[in-house]
């Protein structure tokens, strides 16, 4: 190698060192900062001393706030389920609007035997020439008025006589 290339797997090296170094001590932070917060929130208990009447009552208590806890817990899921269910309805619109996409089918090109050929069984199908059942279709040609030589036809229709051929050519 290089001693550029060297230096810079050393200088990558020492990154990645005090990387891992950092986050080590960062998920100590947090597992500290999680114990001290539980401990102000949630006190330990003291049940050294108590009478069977005070433990009761203690039980009691901690059931209530079990319950109450439980069902902030169900309205929660609750929630979340119906916004899953409108979620997974959106995304379904989406994609009926988008359409499904389709995949370019490529054109193959096969003669009539190839195809009768690839069913398998000859015996069943009767070869035939799909050109020769087709129906042919003949275009009517339009018809289409002569024109001439607008000047002759001037010439010839100048005049009396012109308008006579014109009027026994209308009747």
């Amino acid at each position: 190698m290089c001693a550029m290339c060297a230096n810079l797997t050393v200088s990558q090296s020492k990154l990645l060192k005090k990387a891992a170094s950092m986050l080590a001590t960062e998920i100590k932070e947090r597992k500290l900062e999680k114990e001290r917060v539980v401990n102000a929130c949630f006190p330990a208990l003291t049940l050294s001393g108590l009478s069977a009447e005070e433990l009761k009552d203690l039980c009691r208590e901690l059931n209530s706030k079990i319950d109450v806890v439980d069902e902030a817990r169900y309205d929660i899921e609750v929630k979340v389920d119906k916004n899953v269910i409108e979620l997974q309805a959106l995304n379904q619109k989406i994609t009926g609007l988008k359409g499904a996409k389709r995949p370019n089918l490529k054109r193959v090109k096969k003669t009539t035997d190839d195809m009768l050929g690839a069913c398998g069984d000859n015996s069943k199908l009767m070869k035939a020439d799909f050109k020769v059942n087709l129906k042919t279709v003949k275009k009517e040609e339009e018809k289409k008025e002569e024109v001439n030589d607008w000047r002759k036809n001037v010439e010839a229709l100048s005049g009396m006589e012109g308008r006579m051929k014109k009027f026994n050519a209308g009747q």
